[in-house]
């Protein structure tokens, strides 16, 4: 399977860490020649060629040459080349024992004076102060003159072995000149490539961060449906359970089956009409759009997955909107003459000439005044209703006071028990809205409690689903519940199985839950109990 794509930095060197890697290669260097100069002279082939003149100074010039590279090697891992004396200290040594094995081997016609050229040339490249790295060349091309010139005094060389000395010492010059300025072109391309490199993985960085933390959910998806790259809010929408280190590529229909299906049907056909779906039940519904990536070779698409309760509280903001301006005109006109029929009624009810029968017309009419006029009121409080002015509220000790004042209100023998064990709590909510849909719920507890058992009990019961990073806030109370039937039309307005009831309480708690970043559902619990739970989710925090 496919990692999600982790954020690669670039390989960006420093010029000390590639200068490190040059010294490295230089002490390689010198102690394999090293010991190719003891070799020389071991052989029964090249005896001849080195040390002639003097062999055990030769001996002792390479033996100590080849020591000298101990600690060099020794010192690999460290910083050494970055001090620039320590560093002309070496090519010293190195002028130093390549003349000594050149003198005692006959000068300018054992070749090895043309060794100070791959000298004068490694100086140029490690010492970054072009005085030293000239002064290491003018220092070879010195030695190699002087030991012709001493050659030439014993009788070993003549006159004119200067001319090829003066010649190599044109050609360490040069080399040198060359090297630094070709090593100066390129430090500088380098530090560009750098500075290049670290913006882009700046810029990889900060774009990394954008779709980590971008509320849209990016998953990138191959042909066969197999998620190569998730950000973490795909992550939240799709699977909250799993940790971003722990996500692994999968098929997409490993994490959401209606996702799936819908990428499938947009593969065959083209074409998409965005559906929203639940992920879990009782989650917050999601909605995908695909979007093919072009040119590309794989197949791949973006799916991006939102959430879309945003845009269904929009919406019913909205829909609220345009209620109040409509039950406005609703009120206008209709209280006016609903007033008049029920004070009419009521003249009516006080006819001492009225018969019974038309007594009791007018105590229906009168009756029914009285409900519609509370249907009118009800749909007035969702008009005149404010948008919401949330506050942190500990809702342990906010439900302890809310119930306390509930039940002095009532003012008869009733029971209600809170079960949270979760004493700090913090939930972030309209302390008004909140108020109403508990006096609400509790009001619809009680009353059925009493209807199937006599007696008027409520259990208030708080849990946190971590999965879907919710809390819930169950209203459980004894009564016969709500038929199965019933549970798809339970909070639209008007609706009700009491035929006393306006329909407009359950609708209205809905609308202020939903206003407040939560979502009023019907759930029996496992035992039966009939069960409205708020679930509050904590990314609203």
């Amino acid at each position: 399977m496919n990692r999600p794509a982790p954020l690669t930095q670039f390989e960006v060197h420093s010029q000390s860490y590639q200068n490190l890697a040059l010294f490295r290669i230089y002490v390689a260097y010198r102690s394999i020649l090293s010991i190719v100069l003891l070799i020389l002279l071991v052989s029964p082939d090249t005896r001849l060629l080195v040390g002639s003149l003097n062999p055990d100074l030769y001996t002792t010039a390479a033996l100590i040459y080849l020591a000298t590279s101990i600690p060099l090697v020794g010192a690999l891992s460290t910083r050494f080349n970055e001090n620039q004396a320590l560093m002309l200290l070496v090519f010293l040594v190195d002028i130093v024992a390549i003349t000594l094995l050149a003198d005692t081997s006959g000068g300018m016609t054992s070749g090895l004076p043309a060794l100070l050229v791959i000298t004068a040339a490694s100086s140029a490249v490690l010492i970054s102060n072009r005085k030293l790295a000239m002064l290491v060349a003018a220092i070879s091309v010195l030695a190699i003159l002087l030991d012709t010139a001493w050659l030439i005094l014993r009788d070993v060389l003549d006159i004119g072995s200067l001319f090829p000395a003066g010649l190599l010492g044109l050609l360490i010059f040069g080399v040198a000149l060359m090297v630094q300025t070709v090593a100066h072109r390129l430090g500088r391309a380098e530090a560009l490539a750098r500075d290049r490199a670290s913006e882009l993985y700046s810029l990889q960085r900060l774009n990394e961060q954008i779709v980590q933390h971008m509320q849209t959910g990016i998953l990138l998806v191959n042909n066969e449906g197999l998620v190569r790259v998730m950000n973490q809010s795909a992550i939240r929408l799709l699977k909250p359970e799993t940790q971003m280190t722990e996500q692994q590529g999968g098929q997409l229909e490993d994490y959401c089956v209606q996702l799936a299906d819908q990428f499938k049907q947009w593969k065959r056909s083209g074409m998409h009409r965005a559906k929203p779906f639940s992920v879990a039940d009782g989650g917050n519904p999601v909605i995908a759009n695909f979007q093919a990536l072009q040119p590309n070779i794989n197949l791949e698409s973006l799916v991006l997955v939102e959430d879309y309760a945003p845009a269904t509280q929009y919406a019913q903001s909205l829909k609220l909107n345009s209620l109040g301006r409509l039950t406005a005109s609703i009120a206008h006109e209709i209280r006016n003459p609903l007033g008049a029929i029920s004070h009419a009624a009521q003249l009516l009810q006080e006819s001492s000439d009225l018969v019974p029968s038309d007594h009791r017309m007018a105590d229906i009419i009168q009756h029914h005044s009285e409900r519609v006029n509370q249907i009118v009121e009800s749909v007035m409080q969702i008009s005149r209703r404010e948008p919401p002015k949330p506050e942190q509220l500990l809702l342990a000790s906010w439900l302890n006071d809310f119930v306390r004042e509930y039940l002095n209100a009532l003012n008869r023998p009733a029971q209600v028990t809170i079960d949270c064990d979760y004493k700090e709590l913090l939930i972030e909510f309209d302390p008004e809205n909140l108020q109403r849909i508990f006096a609400n719920l509790l009001d619809n507890a009680l009353r059925h409690s009493k209807q199937e058992t006599g007696k008027e009990t409520a259990r208030i019961y708080i849990n946190v689903d971590n999965s879907l990073h919710q809390y819930h806030i169950n209203m459980i109370d004894n009564g016969s519940g709500v038929a199965f039937a019933d549970r798809a039309k339970l909070f639209e307005p008007f609706f009700t199985t009491m035929s006393e009831g306006s329909g407009m309480g359950l609708y209205l708690c809905k609308e202020l839950c939903e206003i407040n970043n939560a979502n009023l559902d019907y759930r029996p619990t496992s035992k039966g109990e009939s069960c409205f739970r708020i679930s509050i989710n904590q990314r609203a925090l």
